[in-house]
């Protein structure tokens, strides 16, 4: 049998590990989850430092190439096998939008959106208290990005237009933990942005990367019991 040419390391838990996971999801992409573990120090391994000197995952093999960063990953699938979904209907204009809601993503939703999860679901998993004082201030800030948000989805059915985007799929791993927490009424109360993020989370690439993410915390809890 043929090697698979496509491998990813990290830990499927990772959001970021999940948006390299969901752009070869969504791009029909063979590819093989190298499974790590953080709590035994993979990522700090000098062969794993070869290919990230951050110590961060994921990675992407892809050949001879070899990337880290997941929205620089997201893109170089995307770019190598399902371009539409970085440039919309081609035009220079639709491409741009598709550029400008990726930079929202990046430093206006993801912030927020990161801060929240940590405080809420990463920090009590890891046996600390979470800070109430950030949770609420983060949650302030994102009612903010949202209500942008709600305008922009009730005017298109996308971030970036009529068709679905990388704009769009970026902003799944982080919501989808986020979706986890008491504050999804953020989320659902909001019409526009409720029926975007329905639809996002039904899509098969993105129930395949939870399938991923779910059996690995799985898999974590039990290793967890097995210790004590």
């Amino acid at each position: 049998m043929a090697q698979t040419a496509v491998k990813v390391y990290g830990w499927a838990v990772s959001p970021f590990v999940a948006r390299a996971l969901l752009c070869l999801e969504e791009a029909g992409v063979d590819y093989e989850l190298v499974p790590m573990s953080r709590e035994a120090g993979d990522h700090i391994r000098p062969d794993f430092l070869a290919r990230n000197p951050f110590a961060q995952v994921p990675v992407l093999e892809d050949g001879d190439l070899t990337l880290f960063e997941s929205r620089a990953i997201a893109r170089h699938v995307l770019r190598k096998h399902k371009p539409e979904l970085l440039v919309a209907d081609g035009s220079p204009e639709a491409a741009a939008m598709v550029d400008v809601w990726l930079e929202v993503e990046a430093h206006q939703h993801h912030p927020p959106t990161g801060a929240i999860m940590v405080q809420c679901i990463l920090t009590p998993l890891l046996g600390g208290v979470r800070d109430q004082a950030v949770v609420d201030e983060n949650v302030a800030k994102l009612k903010k990005v949202l209500a942008v948000y709600e305008a922009r989805l009730s005017a298109s059915r996308y971030l970036a237009g009529e068709s679905l985007t990388l704009a769009d799929l970026s902003h799944f791993p982080m919501t989808r933990y986020f979706m986890d927490t008491e504050y999804a009424a953020l989320v659902e109360e909001l019409p526009h942005v409720k029926a975007w993020w329905d639809e996002l989370n039904a899509r098969p690439a993105a129930r395949k990367v939870t399938e991923h993410a779910v059996n690995a915390a799985k898999l974590w809890s039990q290793e967890k019991a097995e210790q004590q």
